[in-house]
């Protein structure tokens, strides 16, 4: 799975469904496995998924995606959904209604799973000439609400502008997959699926988010949304001179504290001291200079005496 690329026509995005967070992602490898065979996909195409794959984007146990595997064949073959469509004859809009798959096959000594896509998601996943929402399944792929994997996708249907437009609350929760009973209470819905979802893609994807609340009256009646790309750490070429005039390497913070914890204590270090400051207080200093572009090319040397490798950009830290 070279690039775990996920693409879905935006009727589906948009669509009423519940699905428990291993069905959502059991459909996002099958969608990733259908893009990569490059052999297309009709509705008799049979797709298969190996509990290896599931618990290696998912950072899960062999147990835990061998249970995924397991329960789907009777649970994701019932799972249905809803979206709004036209009806070309006349250009008046419907709804509706779809299985996600119309068969499953699972070999349990094979830890296997095959799955056929129902006819009308075969569409959705496949002619995406028009409107359609991409993503990295790595970024959702610590994400352990299903909400908050819902969420995030209603998200990034708006990449370009950045912003979601207010969504009525029964809409809202249409998308979210909540039935008329869960969450009835807006304190709980707060709660249990809206701000644990926002912590969530906060944490774990490559945008931040923000919500806004609208009433009528007293009452919420729905909510829009603002987020904004995540700055990624520039990759540093190697081989480049860090004389030059532009040479920065943003450090992530852990990076910036440990090396100035050990640049502290070095004798080449004493021209920056302050005199009666400890140690500590020194590298809090140094931290600090460690974000200035030109106190970074002063200090680089000392930097990478101190151990911090810029080719391979210390992974581990």
């Amino acid at each position: 799975m070279k690039n775990s690329l996920v693409v879905k026509d935006n009727a589906l995005i948009n669509a009423s469904y519940n699905l428990e967070l291993t069905e959502q992602r059991l459909i996002m490898l099958a969608i990733i496995n259908a893009r990569e065979s490059g052999q297309g996909i009709t509705a008799d195409s049979k797709l298969e998924i190996h509990a290896s794959d599931y618990a290696k984007l998912f950072n899960v146990s062999a147990d835990a995606s061998y249970k995924a595997l397991r329960e789907a064949v009777n649970n994701l073959f019932n799972r249905q959904f809803s979206y709004t469509a036209e009806y070309k004859k006349t250009g008046k809009v419907g709804i509706v209604r779809s299985r996600w798959v119309s068969r499953i096959f699972y070999v349990d000594d094979l830890a296997l799973l095959e799955i056929t896509f129902a006819p009308d998601v075969v569409p959705l996943i496949t002619r995406l000439e028009e409107h359609f929402t991409k993503y990295e399944a790595k970024q959702v792929a610590h994400l352990t609400s299903k909400y908050a994997t819902r969420l995030y996708e209603l998200l990034i249907a708006w990449r370009e502008v950045g912003k979601v437009p207010q969504l009525e609350l029964s809409e809202f929760r249409n998308r979210l997959g909540l039935v008329d009973s869960e969450y009835t209470a807006m304190s709980d819905f707060k709660k249990r699926v809206l701000e644990p979802s926002i912590k969530q893609i906060n944490e774990h994807t490559d945008i931040t988010v923000t919500y806004e609340q609208h009433k009528k009256g007293r009452i919420i009646s729905g909510f829009s949304f603002k987020f904004k790309q995540k700055q990624q750490p520039k990759k540093l070429d190697s081989k480049r001179d860090p004389n030059t005039p532009d040479f920065f390497i943003r450090m992530t913070d852990a990076q910036r504290h440990l090396f100035a914890n050990k640049m502290s204590e070095m004798p080449e270090m004493g021209k920056y001291s302050q005199g009666t400051e400890s140690y500590q207080q020194f590298a809090i200093r140094i931290a600090d200079m460690l974000l200035e572009p030109e106190k970074f090319r002063e200090l680089y040397p000392l930097l990478e005496k101190a151990g911090f490798q810029a080719g391979s950009e210390n992974k581990s830290i």
